[in-house]
């Protein structure tokens, strides 16, 4: 029999399975009250939220740095990608590689340039991401007059949509982006120091850990990611158009929080980004089945949002508290 503080303790250090029983219980109630929830339509569930999982895994490395980094440059650099994809591409698959290596080169000069702002400059990044999206915003407009026509290079196609046994393609890489995450996270140098980076930046540097460079890796991996998915979006959709990323500017902070990263950084979960990015698509999916206007729905989410970020800080509160009562007797018997 497995004791009751077991299991606390293991659940303490998966948190991503609270999102996972979400998922499994959201399904359940509305297979029960809705007809048009079944196996079939499970796939584009999981699809729709492979895609949000690629922005989230990269939000949450930079969340994970700690000192409340978010990356808010997420939904302009999804957007700009597509259109320099469709310029890049031109819907053949001989300039493929050309528009891969301008979506990396997008993702690596708008994460450096975040991480100039942020560590360089020591600007919020909030702000400093905020700050970037704008003038992404701009660059696209740009580009969104340059384009003549929509054109979408086939194999890109068949990578967005397409199929292998019956398994969308897009959610197999997700799935590799999820294994490889956690494979960074919990096994390597890297994973090792962006943890103790994100739980204690003045420890961390006092240990002898490059605090600016983890820092900087964060935000370019992040926009890589948001770049790379931007790539995929547009052949996806068949095109590019303007606010096409704006779905996950609130939604890649949302999957990171309810999957389980701390939003204070020290701990992250790429699983708990994944079963987080499938609940909030079934969240969507059920508040389109009920036809509530788009506005209700980023109320919902925003709600969602709110309430896990109540919960993070209310533990952590609890969590410094403990750590005073552990402190105070320890430095009484060493002043004895």
């Amino acid at each position: 029999m497995i004791a009751p503080r077991s299991v606390s303790d293991w659940a303490q250090g998966n948190r991503w399975i609270w999102s996972a029983l979400a998922v499994l219980i959201s399904w359940a109630l509305l297979s029960a009250v809705t007809d048009r929830f079944s196996i079939a339509s499970l796939s584009g569930i999981l699809l729709s939220a492979s895609f949000l999982t690629v922005v989230g895994v990269g939000q949450m490395f930079v969340v994970a740095a700690g000192r409340g980094n978010i990356d808010l440059s997420i939904a302009s650099v999804v957007t700009l990608s597509a259109y320099v994809a469709l310029l890049t591409v031109r819907g053949q698959d001989a300039n493929l590689g050309w528009g891969v290596l301008a979506a990396l080169g997008l993702g690596l000069a708008v994460g450096a340039f975040n991480a100039a702002l942020v560590v360089g400059l020591r600007v919020p990044a909030i702000i400093a991401t905020l700050a970037t999206g704008y003038v992404l915003a701009t660059a696209t407009l740009l580009s969104n007059r340059a384009i003549h026509g929509f054109a979408v290079s086939p194999a890109l196609k068949e990578i967005a949509a397409g199929r292998v046994f019956g398994a969308p393609i897009m959610m197999l890489l997700c799935l590799a982006l999820v294994a490889a995450s956690e494979l960074v996270l919990r096994f390597t140098a890297f994973g090792k120091t962006l943890s103790a980076v994100g739980q204690n930046h003045v420890a961390a540097r006092l240990a002898g850990i490059r605090v600016s460079r983890v820092v900087v890796a964060t935000f370019v991996i992040s926009s890589v990611l948001a770049s790379l998915m931007g790539l995929v979006l547009g052949a996806y959709v068949g095109g590019a158009f303007l606010e096409m990323g704006q779905a996950y500017f609130l939604q890649s902070v949302a999957a990171v929080v309810v999957g389980g990263t701390l939003i204070f950084g020290g701990y992250a979960t790429a699983i708990g980004v994944f079963c987080a990015s499938v609940l909030l698509i079934l969240i969507v999916t059920l508040m389109q089945i009920m036809q509530l206007p788009p506005g209700s729905q980023d109320m919902v989410q925003g709600v969602v949002v709110i309430v896990v970020l109540a919960l993070a800080g209310r533990e952590a509160l609890q969590r410094r508290a403990s750590r005073a009562q552990a402190e105070g007797p320890a430095e009484g018997r060493d002043a004895g």
